[in-house]
C-alpha cells in the first residue's frame, strides 16, 4: 500500500508541475537540405524562424532545424509532411514536382526577366492559386518561395556560350522529368540524381556538369570539380516554405498567426541572400577557381528559342494546359503594368 501510495503522490505532482506550467510545447521538426552554416541562406533564415516562432509563442512551440538533409532525401521529406511525421520543411523544386505535378510548371525556361518579376508573380494571385490547390491535392500548406537560385549550367568539359556547346554533355538534374526534358532539348544527355549525391556524381564522372544557382555550388563545394559555369540563368528556382496541414490545424489561431509572420521574415532574409549571392556570380565563382562565361542576350535568345518550346510541350503533355496559361498570363500582366 505505501509504494502505491507513494506512486500516486508522485503522479500527483508531475500533473501539479504540469499545470503550473502550462500544456507541453508542441514540436516542429523543420528540415532542409543546406549546410548549419549561416553563410547559407536556408540555414540562415531557418535560425531566425526558431528564434522568432519560440519567442512569439513563449516556447509553446519547440522549433528543432535539421539541416544538411538529416531527415531524409525530398522525396522522403514530402512524405514525411503528407503523413505529418515532419512538421515543416524548405524543399527544392524537383522534389516538389514529383510529389504535386503542377509546380514542374516553373521549370519553364528564360521565362522571368528578373528576381523582382519573378517574386511578384510566386506572390500574387497565380501562386496564392498554386498554394490552395497543392493543399488540396497533397494536405501539404505552402506559406510561401523563396529563390533557390537563377540556375546556370556547370560543365568540367568545355566552355559552353551556345546551345551547340551542350551537345553530347552528360549533366545532372534534379529528381522531376522536367528536368530530363529542359537538358534534353538541347542536346546534352540528361541524368536525375538527389542532391545529397550530386558532390560524389560530379567527383566521379558520372556526369560532366550540372545546373544550379551560385548558393548551391558554393553551399556543396560543386566548384571543386566543376571547372566552367555559364551563366545563362535558364530557370529562377524556388525554395518552397512547405508545412504540413495537419499540424497546422492543430495550432492555435495565434500560433497560426505567429508562424505566418515568421516565415515571412525567414522569405525575406532567405531572397535577400540568394539574390545578393546570384548578383555577385562572376566575382563569387572566378574567386573560387572557375571560368565564367557571360551569356549575351542574343545567345541566351538562342537558348531560349530552342529550350522554352519543347519545355513548354513536355509540361502540356504531363500537366495539360491550364497552369501554363496561368503562368503565361500572369507575366502578362506583369509586364503591363
Amino acid at each position: 500500500m505505501k509504494i502505491v501510495s507513494k506512486a500516486l503522490a508522485t503522479t500527483a505532482l508531475v500533473a501539479l508541475i504540469a499545470g503550473a506550467n502550462g500544456a507541453a510545447a508542441k514540436d516542429l521538426k523543420y528540415a532542409h537540405f543546406q549546410a548549419a552554416d549561416l553563410s547559407a541562406p536556408k540555414h540562415a533564415a531557418a535560425l531566425a524562424f526558431e528564434s522568432c516562432l519560440e519567442g512569439k509563442t513563449s516556447g509553446a512551440i519547440d522549433v528543432q532545424v535539421f539541416p544538411s538533409s538529416q531527415l531524409g532525401s525530398g522525396s522522403e521529406i514530402m512524405e514525411g509532411l503528407e503523413l505529418g511525421t515532419v512538421q515543416m520543411a524548405v524543399i527544392h523544386d524537383g522534389p516538389i514536382s514529383a510529389a504535386y505535378k503542377p509546380f514542374s510548371v516553373l521549370a519553364m525556361p528564360y521565362l522571368f526577366d528578373d528576381q523582382a518579376m519573378a517574386w511578384s508573380v510566386m506572390d500574387g494571385e497565380f501562386g496564392k492559386a498554386m498554394a490552395d490547390d497543392m493543399l488540396a491535392q497533397t494536405g501539404i500548406r505552402m506559406l510561401g518561395v523563396a529563390d533557390n537560385g537563377v540556375r546556370n549550367f556547370t560543365n568540367n568539359v568545355r566552355p559552353v556560350s551556345e546551345p551547340k556547346d551542350m551537345e553530347g554533355l552528360k549533366m545532372r538534374v534534379m529528381t522531376s522529368p522536367v528536368w530530363v526534358a529542359l537538358v534534353e532539348s538541347l542536346g546534352a544527355s540528361a541524368t536525375p540524381v538527389s542532391w545529397p549525391e550530386l558532390p560524389g556524381a560530379l567527383q566521379q564522372g558520372v556526369v560532366d556538369g550540372q545546373e544550379n544557382g551560385v548558393t548551391n555550388i558554393v553551399d556543396a563545394s560543386l566548384y571543386q570539380n566543376q571547372k566552367y559555369v555559364s551563366l545563362d540563368g535558364h530557370v529562377f528556382s524556388w525554395h518552397a516554405y512547405l508545412v504540413s496541414d495537419a499540424f497546422y490545424q492543430g495550432l492555435t489561431g495565434d500560433e497560426q498567426k505567429s508562424l505566418l509572420q515568421c516565415t515571412e521574415i525567414a522569405k525575406t532574409i532567405h531572397r535577400g541572400m540568394t539574390a545578393a549571392q546570384d548578383a555577385n556570380a562572376t566575382a563569387i565563382l572566378s574567386e573560387k577557381g572557375m571560368e565564367v562565361i557571360q551569356v549575351s542576350p542574343a545567345q541566351k535568345a538562342m537558348f531560349r528559342d530552342v529550350a522554352q518550346p519543347a519545355v513548354r510541350e513536355f509540361i502540356v503533355s504531363e500537366i495539360g494546359e491550364d497552369w501554363p496559361n496561368k503562368l503565361d498570363a500572369a507575366v502578362a500582366a506583369y509586364r503591363a503594368q
